[in-house]
């Protein structure tokens, strides 16, 4: 490939050498090994500047640099000048893998909460009626049998074009992806031609050092999916509506409970089984028929509804959307472990006060005897997020029991301390454990019958973080092994 053809999309200027030389590699990581036709993108990033490596980048035999600011560079390298690299990655990215984009249909999902579940459910419908379907999430990247842990919601835009790639090469069809606000405003997510763009809902979250500035800021950034898809899937209900819709070029349906919404819930019940929660309603509108999933709270409701408005589009039958919704379950995300018919049992990754106070909250509907929390905090993270969770934990749950999460660098005990200090404003019972295993057999040899205990804040996760070293932890295992070691009668085995 020429190096006109990887810049094919982007307005550049050659301040040095040719853009007519033959490139066999593109990459922004200045680790990988160089060799002649490397093309190296300088990135400047929160630790370290791209920039700053480019005579290394020389040194060890890449063919071209691409700069967004001048920079001194041997003699025999190309230089190429664009205004922003992490724009002119995204799209010489598409470029490097052959605009594999463009053989899919690539739906994007971005809000606050509600993405992670939404993809799923997209994921298993539309698999329901014969699509291939690739997915890009929070959780794990799934192309064809291959299954990929995630580090970001929305990676790089070097690895999703790579991704899209081997998706096409699978055999998919389509891929569903979460959307972050970092991932639009760090232009990951650059040039991709969306053929739908959701938007789920809009809170108060990522402001601070190397996120959003402000909330408004925030807005912006979500609002920009909505400039390049062909058509905008929007919470008609959430406040920030009009705001993140404002400056889209898109077409607009719309779902939600407001009797404006293209797509409406009505008649919603809350559904309660042994073991398990769910709910119940009927959807109306762009398609007609009843929906039950075993998933339980008005969050439910929307993200199912996200899901409907999605697979209208590829023309599925409502008794396959019925069919598939009734079983969705995310890892991590409200997912209900059966031990017993006698209390309901559940994992969640609510890890801030907000996600923990709506998970609470909804749990709080189903009129349990008591609702009983499990949680600990992350070390090295802000103190703040302690007090909170411990007011929030407080003020909802009938018993708190606090445990260690990721401790990192920091002493659990200290943690747990901090944690009871936002406890210590409200008038919530709680008990404290270091040891997560032993709250959670805590939780479940002490269950009363009609008890609904939640496990949160590891959610998906598989490890926990001590001292720089992930150790295996998965709560799963860990009920699994509880409910093998308990001498309650009532448990399933």
């Amino acid at each position: 490939m020429k190096l006109t053809k990887l810049l094919e999309r982007l307005d550049y200027k050659v301040l040095q050498g040719s853009d007519e030389i033959e490139i066999t590699e593109f990459t922004n990581d200045s680790r990988k090994e160089m060799h002649e036709g490397s093309t190296f993108v300088c990135i400047k990033g929160a630790v370290f500047d791209g920039h700053d490596y480019v005579a290394d980048m020389a040194a060890k035999g890449a063919s071209a640099v691409i700069v967004e600011r001048d920079v001194e560079a041997p003699e025999g390298l190309t230089v190429i000048k664009v205004a922003d690299t992490r724009y002119a990655q995204a799209l010489a990215s598409a470029a490097y893998f052959g605009y594999p984009a463009d053989e899919l249909k690539v739906i994007g999902i971005t809000g606050t909460k509600g993405k992670t579940t939404t993809t799923y459910m997209v994921k298993s419908i539309l698999e329901g009626v014969g699509h291939k379907v690739g997915l890009i999430g929070t959780i794990e990247s799934i192309i064809g049998d291959e299954v990929i842990p995630s580090k970001n919601t929305t990676p790089e835009s070097f690895t999703i074009h790579e991704y899209f790639r081997k998706m096409v090469d699978a055999g998919c069809d389509c891929v569903v992806m979460e959307v972050s606000s970092q991932g639009l405003m760090l232009h990951r997510t650059a040039g991709i031609p969306f053929e739908i763009g959701i938007f789920t809902n809009l809170g108060e979250d990522h402001i601070g050092p190397n996120e959003h500035a402000d909330f408004e800021d925030y807005k912006r950034c979500k609002g920009l999916l909505f400039k390049q898809c062909k058509l905008g899937v929007a919470n008609v209900d959430d406040a920030h509506f009009a705001d993140v819709f404002k400056e889209a070029t898109c077409r607009i349906e719309t779902f939600g409970f407001s009797e404006k919404a293209d797509l409406r819930a009505t008649d919603v019940k809350l559904v309660s089984t042994p073991g398990h929660l769910g709910v119940a309603y009927k959807a109306s509108g762009l398609m007609n028929f009843d929906v039950e999933i075993d998933i339980p709270g008005t969050f439910s409701v929307y993200n199912s509804l996200t899901a409907i408005a999605v697979c209208s589009h590829f023309n599925v039958p409502t008794e396959k959307i019925a069919a598939a919704l009734k079983v969705a379950k995310v890892k991590g995300r409200i997912e209900m472990i059966k031990v017993s018919d006698s209390f309901t049992l559940m994992i969640d990754y609510a890890h801030n006060a907000m996600s923990l106070e709506s998970l609470l909250t909804t749990l709080k509907e189903y009129n349990p005897k008591r609702l009983v929390c499990l949680f600990g905090c992350g070390g090295n993270r802000s103190k703040a997020r302690r007090y909170e969770m411990g007011e929030v934990s407080g003020n909802l749950a009938d018993l708190t029991i606090i445990t260690s999460d990721n401790p990192r660098f920091e002493e659990p005990q200290d943690i747990i301390n901090d944690i009871k200090i936002g406890i210590g404003k409200t008038e919530g019972k709680y008990v404290e454990m270091i040891d997560r295993k032993e709250a959670i057999r805590y939780a479940i040899d002490e269950a009363q019958v009609g008890d609904v205990i939640v496990l949160a804040g590891k959610g998906h996760e598989d490890y926990q973080e001590i001292k720089g070293v992930k150790y295996d932890m998965d709560e799963r295992v860990l009920i699994a092994e509880v409910v093998g070691e308990s001498k309650r009668e009532d448990l399933i085995r």
